[in-house]
């Protein structure tokens, strides 16, 4: 009685009541199954969240060497980040776009420095790196270039850009707007300037990259293990050996003169090791510490000492035949290096391949 009241008052027939009712409903079951789901969600987000907490305060280690990849001495493209280059450069033609101010005065270093601070907005962080050197005034014969002083005065700066790195060359975009800055600069200071064409300098970072290309080799040598060594067993024939673990705890590394020659591939130290990878990027060492063949010594040494041998990434003994090959190949490779006047192990080398 009472509903069909309600129908009278809204003036509602049978039909028309009953798909109000059916889609209030619908209505009524999405609004629970949401709040159920939204519940639900805010459960797993608040238990990935605990679980992210727990593996950030856990110490981890990168996979054992039964999961990497081995391979026999090869030439390819280097990925590893084994030698850093310094945060600090010298400006260098060769690999730099090299712009010249020079003042009728000298200037303050304070005064360039607070002009150029903004600089650090440069759009080329990823690929290039821009120094800026200057000259004293009054210098003498001999004098060279230095990181600006705000104490010391000077009459000429040099801006650079470097052209290419592993990342690629610099890009028309990033040398405009440094070549552009570096024109409004010598108009703020009022000194003369001597900028190259860009054309000409987009022409040698793509020359630049294409020879980094050709160069960028990383040779590596296996040593796998007839049984798994005990890491215990095997750090301490590492460190006899003159390996230092490296700061992540799962690399060693080969020192000469206090540069770092070669190092290996990840490790697991909770795992006994079945097989040891060393790595050398080639045009980051310098041709006189032949660090091939002291990497393949070492390798020898390895093997013997722990009952190993040398392999190919399919576990075939090194034949001495591939081993004439790779030094060919790095005689060639060096050769080309000097050739271009970026010989292997020089900062800009360095500089290069970083």
């Amino acid at each position: 009685m009472y509903v069909e009241q309600i129908m009278t008052m809204l003036g509602l027939s049978d039909l028309q009541f009953a798909l109000a009712v059916i889609g209030l409903l619908i209505l009524i079951s999405v609004a629970f199954l949401n709040f159920k789901y939204s519940r639900a969600r805010r459960k797993a987000k608040e238990a990935l969240f605990s679980s992210d907490e727990r593996i950030a305060r856990e110490p981890t280690f990168g996979p054992g060497f039964a999961d990497a990849d081995s391979a026999e001495p090869n030439l390819g493209f280097a990925q590893s980040d084994m030698v850093a280059a310094p945060d600090k450069f010298v400006i260098d033609p060769r690999i730099d776009c090299v712009i010249t101010l020079r003042f009728d005065q000298g200037i303050s270093g304070a005064e360039i420095l607070e002009e150029i601070q903004s600089w650090s907005d440069l759009q080329a962080p990823a690929k290039a790196k821009w120094i800026c050197e200057g000259l004293k005034t009054n210098h003498e014969a001999g004098d060279e270039w230095e990181e600006l002083n705000p104490e010391a005065t000077y009459s000429e700066l040099q801006l650079a850009i470097q052209l290419a790195s592993r990342r690629g060359a610099i890009g028309v975009l990033e040398l405009s707007d440094f070549c552009s800055r570096a024109q409004a600069l010598a108009d703020t200071l009022g000194s003369q300037i001597d900028m190259p064409s860009v054309n000409t300098m987009l022409e040698h970072a793509k020359e630049l990259d294409a020879m980094a290309a050709e160069s960028d080799i990383q040779l590596s040598i296996n040593v796998l293990f007839d049984e798994p060594c005990p890491w215990g067993n095997f750090d301490a024939l590492m460190r006899l050996r003159g390996f230092r673990l490296a700061r992540n705890g799962r690399q060693y590394e080969f020192y000469s003169n206090g540069r770092l020659i070669f190092n290996s591939a990840d490790l697991d130290p909770n795992q006994p090791v079945k097989q040891i990878t060393l790595l050398l990027e080639v045009p980051l060492v310098a041709h006189e510490e032949r660090a091939f063949e002291r990497m393949l010594g070492e390798g020898v040494e390895i093997a013997q000492a722990a009952h190993g041998r040398i392999v190919d990434d399919n576990g075939i003994n090194l034949s001495e035949g591939a081993v004439i090959s790779i030094r060919q190949h790095l005689d060639v490779l060096y050769a080309n290096l000097e050739k271009s006047g970026i010989s292997a192990g020089s900062s800009a080398a360095s500089r290069l391949f970083s």
